[in-house]
């Protein structure tokens, strides 16, 4: 029986890998810094993905695949480098955040730099920012370059963009789950609508380690739904899943970033398309269900925000109806009607 070990096994991510594994007849092991809920028959530990020692000590001689969905920056690296010696194989979840412009601008930057202008579709082979300390970006970068050039097993850098999947903690999909529920008729959407922000189910990336342990993926990896679906798509997506039918308004264009009004999770004022490696069989409209249905079960208005913290540490308020019918009063506004 093949045997996996996954630093930050009971996050997003990490849940949806093992589930995958444990389907295909894996042992699976959960590491994490405290206990949480698990999938059956998932072994789990608690421990820092940090502690050296003791990730050695887990992952030994036996295990096939060292998964680490936590992994920031060179010092993780280094840490799975250790822990990985004997591993068959290190997979690290990157992310596509490290793509930069031809002005070297990311999204790390965006709010004060503008957005960047990229050359599309993003391929593995795309300029990506230098590795260092300085951001969230540079970070994964220098974990990359560390877990490439020093660990004495395969690796493979997995860079997804956009990630939708239950038990997100930055589910941007309750921007329209919530609407849908709390009964939003008519919705704006900034930039008229048409907003490009690349997205990656866990299904998908759980199917890309799959590829990657079978040595059917390069060492570095986009992962991707099949499609890129503008935002009025995700919308439509979502209101397919509840059932709920609301009508999407374009607003007209900007050229602040983020817009003033109708600003989704996925708002952008020029297009983030990836080419993939490994590319989903499904496009977002067909994997989307199980993060709507995960949301709409546990998630409402009085605990999102401790269900989703990252969301909620967007420097605006997600939820202002008020800001909504002012947009709505705009000249210029469009509907999106199919």
């Amino acid at each position: 029986m093949r045997q996996a070990v996954i630093v930050g096994g009971t996050g997003q991510i990490g849940q949806a890998v093992g589930q995958s594994l444990l389907r295909e007849g894996w042992r699976v092991t959960a590491l994490s810094r405290s206990h949480a809920a698990l999938m059956r028959d998932c072994n789990h530990v608690e421990v820092d993905a940090r502690d050296t020692q003791k990730l050695t000590a887990i992952v030994g001689d036996r295990t096939d695949l060292l998964l680490s969905c936590v992994g920031f920056d060179e010092r993780d690296a280094e840490c799975l480098i250790q822990a990985g010696r004997a591993a068959g194989r290190i997979v690290a979840i990157s992310s596509a955040s490290v793509y930069c412009d031809n002005d070297g601008r990311t999204l790390d930057e965006a709010f004060e730099c503008g957005f960047p202008v990229f050359e599309l579709p993003l391929n593995e082979q795309s300029p990506t920012v230098a590795p260092g300390s300085k951001t969230y970006s540079t970070r994964k970068v220098a974990m990359e370059n560390k877990l490439l050039t020093g660990a004495s097993c395969p690796v493979t850098i997995l860079r997804p963009c956009a990630i939708h999947g239950p038990q997100s903690k930055h589910a941007r999909e309750w921007w329209f789950v919530k609407r849908l529920l709390d009964g939003r008729a008519v919705i704006p959407l900034a930039y008229q609508g048409p907003s490009r922000f690349q997205t990656t189910s866990v299904s998908a990336i759980a199917d890309a380690i799959l590829k990657a342990m079978a040595g059917k993926l390069p060492a570095v990896a986009n992962v991707s739904d099949a499609d890129s679906p503008a935002v009025s798509e995700i919308g439509r997506a979502i209101m397919n899943v509840m059932g709920v039918e609301a009508e999407l308004i374009g607003l007209p264009e900007t050229a602040s970033y983020p817009p003033e009004l109708g600003a989704t999770p996925w708002s952008i004022p020029s297009p983030m398309i990836c080419s993939a490696a490994a590319t989903a069989a499904m496009t977002y409209a067909q994997s989307v269900e199980p993060t709507v249905r995960w949301l709409v079960n546990t998630v409402d208005s009085n605990n999102w925000r401790e269900y989703l913290p990252q969301l909620a540490a967007y420097p605006r308020d997600h939820f202002d109806y008020q800001s909504d019918e002012d947009a709505l009063r705009l000249q210029g506004t469009k509907s999106l009607a199919d």
